[in-house]
């Protein structure tokens, strides 16, 4: 992935150490469990699938993707792939990302937009931004409380973006329906509270452990690798 906010590029740099990373590389597979993970929010599938084996026959109402505004927050690489799938769905898109690609924007029906104004008309959130200063902790109270009533917010990104006590919060009181989070502030969570709610849909952090992804991960730091080893540049290096 693109992510590097485990390596410590100052140090890397004291010790000339090359930084590379996988760009593009599992765009599409994490793309496909954020709206994965939107369905299962949306039809309640976990809860479905446990009272079905439980041998209850319960048969919770769901919403359709369909007709629904779906904010799209951050326009890269996964956030593009996001986007270009929920079209097929009949979703309204509204992203919100401060160098977002316009013409692509434009050619897929992408409507740009402040981000006040996505969440205050999203039914889906998404977020898709890398973990930086300026996004951490950037899903907080305020955050939350501008979102639509009744919506939900999905993380395939990094946890740290969440302040997990305000979504915590939110959800208790109701303002949000459910969240779905691959990513949490430190993993494995452990007890954390957010798991006990039956509304929180929670994976181990397997957007990009799909065979295709680190498949293309593998050969694209290998490629780096014999290319700094080769006295040349690699072509993703970030530090």
């Amino acid at each position: 992935g693109v992510g590097v906010d485990g390596v410590d590029l100052d140090a890397a740099k004291e010790r000339s150490t090359i930084v590379t990373n996988t760009p593009f590389a599992n765009s599409v597979s994490v793309a496909e469990l954020a709206i994965g993970l939107m369905f299962s929010l949306a039809r309640s599938i976990p809860s479905a699938v446990a009272t079905t084996k439980a041998g209850q026959w319960a048969r919770p109402m769901g919403i359709t993707l369909a007709a629904k505004t779906v904010g799209v927050i951050g326009l890269g690489a996964i956030g593009k792939q996001v986007a270009m799938r929920l079209r097929h769905f009949d979703c309204a898109l509204v992203a919100h990302d401060p160098v977002a690609d316009a013409a692509f924007a434009a050619v897929h029906g992408i409507e740009l937009g402040a981000l006040d104004d996505l969440l205050s008309r999203a039914d889906f959130v998404t977020l898709h931004v890398p973990l930086l200063p300026t996004t951490r902790g950037m899903v907080n109270a305020a955050f939350l409380a501008r979102m639509k009533v009744g919506s939900f917010l999905i993380n395939t990104a990094r946890g740290e973006l969440i302040d997990e006590t305000a979504l915590l919060d939110a959800l208790q009181s109701g303002r949000l329906r459910g969240a779905a989070l691959d990513v949490f502030s430190k993993e494995p969570p452990g007890d954390l509270p957010l798991l006990r709610l039956p509304q929180v849909i929670a994976t181990s952090h397997i957007g990009s452990h799909t065979d295709g992804a680190t498949n293309a991960m593998g050969w694209t730091a290998l490629r780096d690798c014999l290319a700094v080893l080769r006295g040349e540049q690699p072509a993703h290096r970030v530090a």
